[in-house]
């Protein structure tokens, strides 16, 4: 293990890091809030932890292999949290575990939070909370556009390597580098998009930017206690429906649709024609609960509601306009299932990714066709095409990591004194990069104590990284040389 690599490129990165801190900083200045010096420390300390960091081991250029690459995605989540936490410890008065918590979900686009009376926090840390998430999302991208593939892992890797269409016959660029920075330049189009469009709607001009931020990330961090409810505002929601889903897509058909200039990517793709026509479904189904069981008193508004909860949950934003967390039967628990599906993968958004759950079934009913036909022999495919049985095997392996976590993370929610349905909830919504839960935790995780606190905080860096990258980390096999 070249660990002198992995500490120089840990060094950048925090040099990297501490700059989104200016920001933040230059608005605290401008307006006066005197919170300027919440991010001077901070700056300071992730500034020259980093420079001395990489002044140590700036001559260890060793090439690096998979298992490096997979010891700096893990410790490039965990670090960079770590130290993200520090603004929010010092502005916004948290204690560690709650600012590694708050930072943590930030960073990871999940949006739950344990902050309350954001209306009147000031706007240099409510600015903060949503860079992060935008910084986050656009990390998130890259990861698993252009790192985890390489590292063998990840939803992206199916598409590159098995399926029809862009992300077989057409290579986006030559060097990852080069593709980030086409990544980069849609996510700031998508972003100054969003923006103005909430301007436009209404929003002040700081609204506009800190929401277009999580939006895009689909991280759902709102200036307000009330998230996009504060506004009632049809324009509002509509707007952030449109952009909650396009940052749930595949940023490499965005980067084909604009490079091309041809919509059809989007409509021969199948995994967002399969996200589509899950997402239509779920609201349809939320849209008639609501309206026969009475919630609301027109068709219209229960139609105007579901939608837009049903987006925010399956692209893992978390936004709400309702608590629907008291709707009636069975939409909460649906809700929470449905957002284990999560949008495409190469998206900022979270859960298990469309393409996997594809596949589950497809094997699942070929299962069932060979206890009928047991001779038979039918490959999965997608759009018509093979995937072979390595990839079919990684799925199922996926999701019976996904599951196993989920399920111990659960039991020692509750080991530490935990309701069953607030403990279900917390993980599913951690996990899936969510945001908001059921029970306790239907508002905020303000209530719940440190020891959970940290499991989440783990669960949630656990699902966004694709769960394999830091399981793979336990393993004695992977510290042998």
């Amino acid at each position: 293990m070249k660990y002198g690599a992995v500490a120089r490129i840990l060094g950048i990165f925090l040099v990297l890091h501490s700059f989104g801190l200016i920001p933040p900083l230059l608005i605290s200045l401008s307006i006066g809030d005197g919170q300027y010096m919440d991010f001077v420390t901070p700056l300071s300390i992730t500034l020259g932890t980093g420079l001395l960091v990489w002044l140590f081991f700036r001559n260890a250029k060793h090439e690096l292999r998979r298992r490096e690459g997979f010891l700096i995605v893990a410790s490039f989540w965990l670090v960079l949290s770590a130290f993200s936490a520090l603004p929010l410890m010092i502005g916004g008065h948290l204690n560690f575990v709650d600012a590694f918590f708050e930072a943590t979900s930030a960073f990871t686009t999940t949006g739950a939070t344990v902050m309350t009376g954001l209306d009147t926090t000031a706007k240099s840390v409510l600015f903060y909370r949503s860079e992060l998430q935008w910084l986050g999302g656009m990390g998130i991208i890259v990861l698993a556009v252009a790192v985890l593939p390489v590292l063998g892992i990840g939803g992206m890797q199916l598409f590159r390597a098995e399926t029809p269409g862009p992300f077989k016959d057409e290579k986006l660029t030559p060097r990852i580098a080069h593709s980030a920075q086409h990544f980069w330049v849609i996510y700031i189009g998508l972003t100054l998009a969003c923006t103005i469009g909430y301007a436009l709607s209404g929003m002040s001009l700081f609204d506009a930017i800190t929401h277009s931020f999580s939006t895009l990330s689909t991280g759902g961090f709102s200036t307000h206690d009330a998230s996009i409810g504060y506004f009632n505002s049809l324009p509002i929601e509509i707007i952030t429906e449109v952009f909650m889903f396009l940052g749930a897509l595949n940023f490499s058909i965005h980067f084909l649709v604009l490079r091309r200039l041809n919509l059809g990517y989007y409509f021969t793709n199948p995994e967002v024609l399969a996200f589509t026509v899950i997402v239509a479904v779920a609201v349809l189904v939320s849209t008639l609960v609501l309206f026969f069981e009475h919630s609301y008193t027109s068709f219209f508004t229960a139609l105007r509601h579901s939608a837009f909860t049903t987006i925010s949950v399956i692209t893992s934003t978390g936004y709400t306009t309702q608590n629907f967390a008291v709707w009636p039967t069975m939409l909460p628990a649906f809700l929470m299932f449905i957002s284990f599906i999560g949008g495409c993968s190469g998206s900022t958004a979270g859960g298990m990714k469309v393409i996997r759950v594809m596949l589950l079934f497809k094997q699942g009913y070929r299962e069932l066709l060979q206890l009928i036909h047991p001779a038979m022999v039918r490959p999965v495919k997608i759009a018509g095409r093979p995937i072979p049985a390595p990839e079919t095997r990684a799925i199922w392996g996926f999701f019976a990591w996904y599951v196993a976590v989920f399920v111990i993370a659960m039991l020692l929610l509750m080991l530490g004194g935990m309701d069953q349905v607030t403990a279900f909830s917390a993980v599913t919504t951690c996990i899936n990069n969510m945001g908001p839960g059921l029970g306790k935790v239907a508002a905020n995780f303000q209530e719940i104590d440190d020891y959970q606190k940290i499991i989440l905080s783990l669960c949630m860096l656990i699902g966004r990284l694709e769960v394999f990258t830091l399981l793979v980390l336990l393993s004695p096999a992977f510290w042998k040389n």
